[in-house]
């Protein structure tokens, strides 16, 4: 049977970062994955330029854009190596990037840049990676672990679980990750999609369908949680930035509030159309600041109909809180057939934050998706991946 110092299961982003590490540190390192290719999910984020990271993440704001059951546990890990740290890779490796908004790198060519980036540090020392190979349990060995795989068992002194979650299963996402944890007795929090699109209930959609491909600028609110990002309405519901983000927040039966004109006085610039061309369809005057079919539809819910001179201050602001507080309740989400995360996981309480180390299984590491560790969209799920990852790597 093949010994190996490590055995990483998963060779995604979190994988194959820390692969890197312990080769670095000279360490036998064997990854595994049943895809036929590596990093799939590097391929294909970012419309393929791969969002690698976000470089306004900081040590204060990170309990607020990574959701956890605890808050401060990705700090350890987020602190030792940061998105500088990541980006100082990337330009080492002389991979061409460029800031969209909000702190979000993308590469300027393609991600395979990074894949292959990552291929190389694996490859650069005692590493092998061997692809179309199913991982089917875990068992404690003696004072290591034995991996049973469809090609046959393989041992090492230190497996590191880089599985990743249940989000786009025709990737091959499959929860393997959690049923090993389990097997070894560590604790799960709710798993559910997250960075997803939600859906209405038909009769909902039944008003809104018309309105499929409509996006605009807007600020999305559950609770005390908002985001001003771009929103997208689709046959099923919405989607868009915003919407992706609010839905790790959200769970069903709750509301969501829209505010379509953020930042502004929808009645006071409909008043100031009235005053110098009144003589204007209501509709037309609101087709002149939002899409035309989404002006028809606020001007259809609030029932009002004829000119813009006809309509008072009270009526202009009746149809304004139409569009600064529209409130909808989605009934569900597209789920992980579309979502860009798996939200919850394998339990922190359960996890060394400094190591990534389940504290009841010494040699068994976690890390990346896996975790009960989500970020917000926009590179923040990479930058985990590498910073659990490097965490791993330095102690396997």
């Amino acid at each position: 049977m093949e010994n190996w110092d490590v055995i990483i299961l998963g060779a995604g982003a979190a994988g194959l970062f820390c692969a890197g590490e312990a080769v670095r540190r000279g360490r036998r390192v064997l990854v595994l994955d049943h895809a036929a290719n590596p990093g799939e999910k590097i391929r294909i984020s970012g419309g393929g330029r791969c969002n690698f990271t976000n470089r306004d993440l900081t040590r204060q704001n990170a309990p607020e854009r990574f959701l956890s059951e605890n808050q401060r546990f990705a700090l350890s890990a987020l602190s030792r190596f940061t998105a500088a740290d990541f980006i100082a890779r990337i330009d080492r490796a002389g991979i061409a990037w460029h800031e969209k908004h909000r702190g979000q790198l993308f590469c300027d060519g393609k991600a395979t840049q990074v894949i292959r980036l990552l291929l190389s540090d694996l490859t650069a020392g005692s590493g092998e990676l061997r692809l179309d190979c199913a991982v089917e349990a875990v068992r404690r060995e003696g004072d290591g672990f034995e991996v049973a795989t469809s090609l046959g068992p393989v041992r090492a002194a230190h497996v590191v679980v880089a599985t990743g979650g249940k989000s786009i299963p025709k990737m091959g996402a499959t929860g393997i990750g959690y049923r090993i944890a389990e097997s070894f007795g560590l604790r799960l929090t709710e798993t559910r999609p997250a960075l997803v699109p939600l859906t209405f209930a038909e009769q909902d959609l039944a008003r809104t369908a018309p309105m499929a491909g409509i996006a605009l600028p807007a600020r999305v609110r559950h609770g005390r949680t908002s985001f001003d990002e771009d929103l997208l309405f689709t046959h099923r519901g919405l989607s868009g930035p915003a919407i992706l983000q609010i839905s790790s927040y959200w769970r069903e039966g709750d509301t969501l509030n829209l505010d379509l004109f953020p930042g502004r006085n929808l009645a006071q610039e409909l008043a100031e159309i009235r005053s110098t061309g009144g003589r204007v369809a209501l509709h037309n005057a609101l087709a002149r600041l939002i899409p035309e079919k989404l002006a028809a539809y606020a001007v259809a819910e609030t029932g009002l109909s004829g000119r813009l001179a006809d309509q008072n201050n009270r009526t202009l602001e009746r149809l304004a809180d139409q569009l600064h507080k529209w409130e909808v309740r989605p009934v569900g989400s597209e789920g992980y057939r579309t979502a860009e995360v798996t939200l919850g996981g394998v339990s922190t309480a359960d996890l060394d934050a400094k190591t990534m180390e389940a504290r009841a299984v010494p040699g068994l590491y976690f890390i990346g998706e896996v975790v009960d560790v989500t970020g917000w969209l926009g590179g923040y799920n990479f930058q985990w991946a590498w910073s659990s990852g490097w965490a791993a790597g330095q102690v396997v």
